[in-house]
């Protein structure tokens, strides 16, 4: 006769409970209300404001930033994921720290740490003057913004998969005649693909939404460097709340749609 184990949680039905009651009071009803606020519009009325010039560039400028910045740190982040997990050098435990400093550090201190490096008089942009472009209040600033800001998420995700890769399966390939780039792409990128792609979603949608570290360096010049965070900020400073709540449905949706995409994608991946 086999012994039941008891389990260390309590049962099913009142974990499941605990998980559904706390992730619509945090999630699904402000979420919710939002819908319902934005519902009472009328579809033409809806429509003439998440597609006003002002809103569309603004779709465009968040949406188009945060996918460079989140294609950036796709392989600048991997990079790094893969020096730290396959070298030893003096200094890797700082390195390490510097990587989770976005996380610690507040996002508008990063804004005006990056708007005083990269402004056309500070330490970096005074010389990407004299070459006679700008970094700071241009799409270039913002997507370095949101590059320092997600740059975590890719090489936290990544990194766990390599360490868990043997070296052995990689000097087993070499072994049997496989270059390096065939190494790479039978061997590591089948394992890394998933992970690789759970860090990108994390790190477009932060970049998405991201507000505190982009408004220093962005400028906020309506047309050009206006993110729609931004804008729903200027829309609730107006007293504009059906407005701004339309705006954040239409991010709410685009995102959704964006990432229920690569989820999509993730899973074929992992579908064997």
């Amino acid at each position: 006769m086999s012994r039941r184990i008891s389990p260390v949680i309590p049962g099913f039905g009142l974990t499941l409970g605990y998980t559904l009651v706390y992730l619509s009071l945090i999630v699904l009803i402000p979420l919710g209300a939002m819908f319902v606020h934005a519902a009472q519009l009328t579809w033409e009325q809806f429509w003439a404001i998440i597609s006003a010039p002002r809103v569309l560039a603004a779709l465009k400028l968040s949406f188009g930033t945060a996918l460079c910045a989140a294609i950036i740190n796709g392989i600048i982040g991997t990079l790094l994921a893969w020096v730290l997990v396959r070298y030893t050098f003096p200094g890797r435990k700082i390195i390490e720290a510097m990587i989770d400093l976005p996380f610690a550090l507040p996002t508008a201190v990063a804004g005006i740490a990056l708007t005083a490096l990269y402004a056309p008089a500070g330490l970096v942009g005074q010389f990407a003057t004299d070459l006679g472009f700008k970094i700071a209040y241009t799409p270039l600033g913002i997507t370095l913004a949101l590059t320092f800001v997600t740059l975590p998420f890719v090489v936290r995700t990544v990194q766990p998969v390599l360490a868990d890769i043997p070296r052995e399966v990689e000097e087993a390939a070499a072994c049997l005649g496989a270059k390096p780039l065939q190494v790479f792409r039978y061997v590591l990128l089948p394992a890394l693909l998933p992970a690789w792609l759970t860090g990108f979603a994390l790190a477009f949608a932060r970049g998405v939404g991201e507000y505190g570290s982009v408004i220093f360096i962005a400028g906020n010049m309506p047309m050009k460097t206006e993110i729609l965070p931004l804008l729903i900020m200027v829309k609730l400073d107006q007293y504009d709340y059906t407005g701004a709540t339309a705006i954040g449905v239409l991010m709410l949706v685009v995102s959704f749609i964006l990432l229920l995409l690569i989820n999509l994608l993730q899973r074929r991946i992992e579908t064997p």
